[in-house]
């Protein structure tokens, strides 16, 4: 197999470093046999391949397996013997039983308990597959028979929900196909998982991210940096640039917790080196199914030299639209429709948002071709505007709760003046209540709902106050539904924004909601904590849904970094900015500074997780779980 020349490593110079060297050798290291051979089984049309389960039984052993993405052999976490777990393929209206069996050692590092969650599934409570929530976990030893009717079409995904198993490699894809015929049509089809994987124990990435949040951010600005910002913006701009960002105890450059300093990331369970393909005749429309089943990297994805059209998300129709590049957040799910022609060769690019990395695979008239593979773009920074201030004032961001050095107090009576006019407040830090309260439930909505009456300010729970674990609340937030994200905006490519997508039906409930709940993204980067509202998972009390009501999410991102929030059980019907309805998803995106609202209709009895899925924020208390009762009037 050739390898192309511009196949160099992320941002640097055009050559094969060794360590991507040594991750191409070992490509297919994760699944024995393959080696360096493109997975060629992920076709969808190929029935006889052994990654491809259909049908309605389904027989899934959780184990152990070596594993070699890096040249470093490492223990993963697989089912059936196979990292992504092996594509389940079923039919809509079909009843499908899965007997989920435990197959880990003793002493495993991966634990001793497991479980499987179909994401974005509509299941029994009971089917849903979190431990403490709706069962009690998979133990070593046991199976558990997963059984429910297929009510929903398209595609999707399925992890674990135990401890850090869906970093380990406990992941895969889940294709349904629909009872009505699909409004388009393709030749071929392919699934297209990005993941993440790290030679880490995830327990001890955990545990270093808690210690050092921004160990990975090797790219602090210097005073190189300050010259040449003062040299375009001026010096005062610059000055005031600084201080706003010490003020806030932050770095612009601070865009992922992890990145390719600690992850490599793959295609299909293979490195860029690995080169997964995808064959094609010249004319033919390609269905390629994306699927986000990382564990905390979001990717932008492009083909360069083919428009793609996006015909679905997560798993939904949308009217098609069509892009040169589209972000996915973790979770998410786009499928796009491309039509290859003109050259024999072209590669599927995807680079992480922080621009540390990239995974690439190819389309191809046949093995062994590879298209250049582009440059990783400039890393971007974040502004004023990326986190909710807004763009006329920059006053949009308020800290609070912070425990300020002294260092950083000198740094704030040095801008007093200048962040006064900005609009910036800094409130003294307070002792945290002894039992903060949490008003998600029947918050009192004024005239501009989650705004001061008449002063267009955010207001914000009063949980928040003086909280030790909330470091920032954005006071001017957007939905930011037409933004495609820092990194993505003027960048001479046509980009996928939320604003572009509009489900190919009407709103399936029809209902105004009865109620509105907000719910604030909260967390403090130094400490690595995150949570809803200020209150961790563990001190938090459920959020209660009466049984067949409509309500109102309204998510408003007060960190600085982004959020793919998960509802479980529930479909979330994402509104425009005027509140009509717009995209129904399962996994709702929400950027710094954001405000976003969407529907819910609780057509499902019990309890479910609702979370952050970047792993180690839910992990570290971004989550909540949803009760869905009967109502007791």
């Amino acid at each position: 197999m050739s390898f192309d020349s511009h196949a160099g490593p992320a941002g640097g110079p055009r050559y094969l470093s060794r360590r991507r060297f040594v991750q191409g050798l070992a490509a297919g290291g994760a699944v024995a046999g393959l080696g360096w051979l493109p997975k060629m089984s992920w076709a969808l049309k190929s029935p006889d391949s052994s990654t491809v389960l259909s049908g309605t039984e389904f027989d899934l052993s959780i184990g152990e397996m070596p594993a070699n993405f890096t040249g470093r052999a490492r223990t993963a976490i697989a089912v059936n013997g196979s990292i992504p777990a092996p594509i389940l393929r079923w039919r809509e209206g079909t009843t499908v039983n899965l007997r989920v069996a435990n197959a880990l050692p003793p002493g495993s590092i991966h634990g001793h308990e497991t479980s499987i969650h179909w994401h974005g599934i509509l299941v029994p409570a009971n089917m849903d597959g979190v431990p403490g929530l709706s069962f009690h976990g998979i133990a070593r030893g046991e199976t558990y028979p997963y059984r429910f009717t297929v009510r929903q079409g398209g595609t999707y995904w399925y992890h674990s929900h135990s401890g850090f198993q869906e970093q380990g490699g406990l992941y895969g894809p889940l294709i349904i196909d629909p009872i009505a015929p699909e409004p388009f049509s393709y030749d071929r089809d392919y699934v297209v998982m990005l993941s993440d994987w790290t030679d880490m124990d995830s327990a001890a990435l955990f545990s270093r991210l808690k210690k050092m949040a921004g160990y990975d951010n090797y790219y602090k600005r210097t005073v190189g940096d300050f010259l040449r910002d003062a040299q375009r913006d001026g010096l005062s701009a610059t000055l005031q640039d600084r201080l706003m960002w010490g003020e806030m105890r932050m770095t612009p450059t601070d865009l992922s917790d992890v990145n390719a300093n600690t992850y490599t990331y793959l295609m299909n369970g293979t490195t860029a080196l690995g080169n997964w393909t995808a064959l094609f005749r010249s004319g033919e429309k390609v269905r390629l199914r994306f699927i986000n089943g990382s564990a905390m990297t979001y990717f932008d994805v492009r083909i360069p030299g083919l428009k793609m059209t996006v015909v679905a998300a997560d798993g939904q129709y949308v009217h098609p639209v069509t892009v040169d590049e589209f972000r996915i957040a973790v979770a998410e799910t786009y499928d796009v429709i491309v039509e290859p022609s003109g050259q024999d060769a072209f590669t599927i690019f995807a680079q992480d948002s922080g621009r540390t990395g990239y995974v690439s695979g190819t389309l191809a008239t046949r093995e062994g071709l590879r298209a250049p593979v582009p440059s990783v773009d400039p890393r971007p920074i974040l502004t004023m505007a990326d986190m909710g201030m807004d763009h006329g004032s920059m006053g949009g961001m308020k800290m609070g709760g912070m425990n300020m050095s002294s260092g950083s107090k000198g740094m704030e009576g040095s801008c007093g003046a200048s962040m006064g006019m900005a609009g910036m407040q800094h409130d003294q830090a307070a002792k945290p209540s002894a039992t903060p309260t949490d008003p998600h439930a029947g918050h009192n909505m004024s005239a501009m709902p989650g705004m001061e009456h008449g002063s267009g300010m955010q207001t914000h729970p009063a949980s928040e106050t003086g909280n030790p674990l909330v470091d920032n609340q954005a006071m001017t937030p957007t939905s930011r539904l037409d933004d495609p994200g820092n990194g993505l905006r003027n960048n001479g490519r046509s980009v996928l924004t939320y604003a572009k997508l509009k489900s190919a039906f009407a709103d399936p409930d029809g209902r105004d909601p009865g109620r509105e709940i907000e719910l604030h993204l909260t967390g403090h980067m130094e400490k690595f904590a995150w949570s809803f509202n200020g209150i961790k998972f563990s001190s938090a009390e459920p959020l209660r849904l009466n049984y067949g009501e409509r309500v109102r999410i309204v998510l408003v991102n007060d960190t600085m970094m982004t959020h793919p929030i998960h509802l479980h059980g529930m479909w979330s019907d994402v509104e425009d900015d005027t509140g009509n309805f717009m995209v129904r998803k399962h996994t709702v995106d929400m950027p710094p500074g954001s405000k976003r609202s969407y529907r819910v209709r609780a057509d499902a009895l019990g309890s479910w997780a609702y979370h952050c899925h970047l792993l180690y924020h839910m992990e570290a208390g971004m989550m909540r779980a949803v009760k869905v009762e009967e109502s007791k009037s």
